[in-house]
């Protein structure tokens, strides 16, 4: 995972994503709601993901990939996808605030969620 470190600012939706999977297990959502990354998610988390270590929770046939997306000033409004630990560091040198959001994603099948939210920069 890039973003590794916590942050007083961090958020993390580890209860969401047991929400959300709970919801499942019972029932009340399909597989087709919880597997819906875009095209161009799967394609970041094959290319410049990391590994998670952990087993998909909805296929249990693929691992999870973390991937990162930087929000804030001078970034493209779809945000910038982090690929390498040096670029996120070169970001969080910056003298202004930016927001990181690492989310969780199943190339196989398609689930994803969002992991955390971390504040970068210096600002």
């Amino acid at each position: 995972n890039l973003v590794s470190s916590c942050r007083p600012a961090d958020i993390d939706y580890r209860l969401a994503r047991q929400a959300t999977l709970d919801s499942w297990h019972r029932g009340d959502l399909n597989r087709h709601d919880l597997c819906d990354a875009q095209s161009m998610l799967r394609r970041n988390a094959v290319y410049c993901g990391v590994r998670a270590g952990e087993a998909c929770p909805v296929c249990e046939d693929d691992y999870l990939a973390h991937v990162t997306y930087v929000f804030g000033p001078r970034l493209p409004a779809h945000g910038r996808c982090i690929s390498t630990k040096g670029e996120l560091e070169r970001l969080d040198a910056r003298k202004t605030r930016l927001a990181a959001y690492v989310v969780e994603v199943c190339t196989s099948c398609g689930w994803n969620h969002l992991v955390r939210i971390t504040s970068l920069g210096t600002g």
